[in-house]
């Protein structure tokens, strides 16, 4: 009873924690690429290119060398590498037209997806304080789209709206790479997830480079400056990638995005701190929203956690009794036994 309680802790534990250090990574990133916006650099697939690269090069070379046949169809891997550019696409051009507040507060809408998604494909089942979670968190994002049409300074973006509704595409994007990593991560293999996942996705960019942004490398000027966070930016997405599957194996991919949810706190601070902008009042109220939202999910999942905790020490006192049932009564049995040859060789 007491080893799977502490069992359910550590767990719990140790996805906080991890959703907290994918919330710092997050945050880093979108630092990076605001600030590769503010000098004027618009290319959003290639940030995302040398993560895709790195990738395939590392848990490709694992995946080499354990000359392992692939668990999964190597064409969800294509489908999920091609999602996984869009998304990345979407979210990072965001910074072109919004602020780094927008884009955080905003990718909230990813939660919704995410459970939407899981209650049609894998069945999961929400209970009424889960949703009622969600529907403030989706209250929040909704304050947040209205505060950048009312706010009266420009200093997040050119086009606050136009960058909105980039973030939310992209967000929506990310709910299904979130859901079908879940289903892969547990259902194929880590390793093999990430390296086809980095290796179609670096093809899947480096087509869309040639494309869409090929003039934008030409023009720009490569200094410090532009290399850094470029570097930056693609550093931070591999370390992210890289533990996103540990924390979907362990807690799922709704407990993924309520953990992102933090670092809104974040972006607020480096938007206050770093750029020395004034934070419109209507995103404070948006994010206690989103966190009133994030307690009431997490007091559910608490809820729901114990409930099953209960029921697993039930079944595990249930077991015990049985098994002494068991030996009881094979115990009695070998003593009829004896006691019977015993009255043979007499006899």
């Amino acid at each position: 009873m007491r080893s799977f309680r502490e069992l359910w802790v550590k767990k719990t534990l140790v996805g906080l924690g991890l959703g907290q250090i994918l919330s710092l990574l997050i945050t880093s990133t979108g630092f990076s690429s605001s600030e590769l916006a503010k000098k004027g650099i618009n290319a959003p697939t290639s940030q995302s290119f040398l993560n895709y690269v790195l990738l395939a090069i590392v848990y490709g070379s694992i995946l080499l060398y354990r000359r392992k046949p692939l668990k999964a169809k190597w064409y969800y891997y294509v489908l999920l590498g091609l999602v996984d550019v869009e998304a990345n696409f979407l979210v990072v051009k965001a910074y072109q037209y919004t602020s780094i507040t927008s884009v955080m507060l905003l990718d909230c809408w990813t939660i919704p997806s995410v459970m939407l998604l899981t209650w049609v494909f894998l069945k999961t089942k929400y209970r009424f304080k889960k949703i009622t979670g969600v529907v403030a968190c989706v209250a929040g994002l909704v304050m947040v789209v209205f505060s950048d049409v009312h706010a009266g300074d420009r200093a997040g973006g050119s086009n606050p709206r136009k960058g909105d509704i980039l973030v939310i595409a992209g967000s929506t994007l990310y709910a299904v790479t979130n859901v079908s990593e879940e289903f892969l991560v547990k259902n194929a293999d880590r390793v093999e997830l990430m390296s086809l996942l980095g290796f179609f996705g670096a093809i899947v960019s480096a087509i869309q480079i040639s494309i869409l942004e090929r003039n934008e490398l030409k023009s720009i000027q490569w200094s410090s400056g532009a290399v850094l966070p470029f570097v930056g930016f693609s550093l931070a997405m591999f370390l992210f990638y890289s533990f996103v599957p540990i924390l979907l194996k362990i807690n799922g991919s709704t407990m993924l995005n309520l953990s992102l949810l933090t670092s809104d706190m974040w972006a607020v601070l480096i938007r206050i701190f770093a750029y020395h902008e004034k934070v419109d009042w209507m995103y404070f109220v948006a994010f206690a929203i989103v966190v009133v939202g994030l307690i009431i999910y997490s007091w559910g999942d608490k809820e729901e956690d114990q409930r099953w905790a209960d029921v697993a020490d039930e079944d595990a006192e249930r077991s015990r009794r049985l098994d002494e049932e068991v030996g009881s009564k094979e115990k009695s049995f070998d003593n009829t036994s004896i006691g019977k040859d015993g009255q043979g060789k007499k006899s």
